[in-house]
């Protein structure tokens, strides 16, 4: 069994805290932790751990739940809901982006909603501490790890349905970028009409960047901008990214993980 949690409360304190709840509702399964900054960061790397786990089961916990702009709909931010792929349970924030990618590549049709206070009551804490994780400015401390332990135990627990037809469509964009600069992108080969040798067009913060279809990374000419397949994805469905041989794309271009782009040919 595997454990793999990826959240933007990524500090030190933040992650030794939610390591140690874990190991205590899970005992001897080790947690991976991986950090991001944005929800689409999240999306892509839920993708890549779905795709590194394969038959194996599991729990992958996801939260990226900002206070701040849109998110001020809710009344203590995003909702958290619950699904299962496989043999492996997916315990997440549902707002933005989060599930965009999960939906790109059709892996769920929903994914089921949790108020806190139900599920916790559900899975049988005290008063006190319901209403703690409920007000919680840290509920993916105080409430996401219960969530995990109580829907790994019975499977199903108290929620609502919301269909992935209702989820947003993620952006077209940098979901992450690499040790070596390497962009990669929340774009599949038939997104772009892939074709080895064809050229494709991207406007990335108003440049025009003209970037050459090769399957591999080894078949770009030195210092030339390529849009390759990727090691990330799912399954026989691999991210495109965009490279310059020999050289960091992510500073050539000046491109970050926030970046939106579109193809224009």
């Amino acid at each position: 069994m595997f454990l793999s949690v990826i959240t933007d409360c990524q500090d030190g304190n933040a992650r030794v805290r939610q390591q140690t709840r874990y190991s205590v509702l899970f005992p001897g399964v080790a947690t991976n932790f991986m950090g991001v900054s944005s929800d689409l960061e999240a999306a892509g790397n839920l993708i890549d751990v779905l795709d590194a786990a394969g038959d194996a089961e599991g729990i992958v916990a996801v939260n990226v739940a900002p206070r701040h702009g849109a998110a001020k709909k809710w009344p203590n931010g995003t909702p958290f809901g619950y699904f299962w792929y496989n043999n492996i349970l997916v315990v997440c924030t549902i707002d933005g982006e989060v599930l965009s990618l999960v939906k790109k590549f059709g892996l769920a049709d929903h994914v089921n909603v949790t108020d806190i206070r139900e599920v916790m009551t559900f899975g049988g804490y005290e008063t006190a501490a319901v209403e703690h994780a409920a007000m919680s400015q840290f509920r993916s401390f105080d409430y996401l790890p219960r969530l995990a332990r109580i829907a790994w135990d019975k499977k199903e627990v108290p929620s609502q349905k919301l269909m992935f037809t209702d989820i947003p469509n993620g952006s077209t964009g940098v979901w992450w970028i690499d040790s070596f600069g390497n962009c990669k992108t929340t774009l599949l080969a038939d997104d772009v009409q892939f074709e080895e040798g064809a050229e494709r067009e991207i406007v990335l913060n108003g440049l025009a960047i003209k970037a050459t279809c090769y399957r591999q990374l080894r078949s770009v000419p030195d210092y030339q901008t390529g849009l390759t397949m990727g090691s990330s994805g799912y399954g026989d469905k691999r991210f495109l990214e965009l490279v310059v041989q020999g050289t960091s794309a992510a500073k050539h271009y000046n491109i970050t993980q926030k970046d939106t782009f579109s193809i224009t040919k």
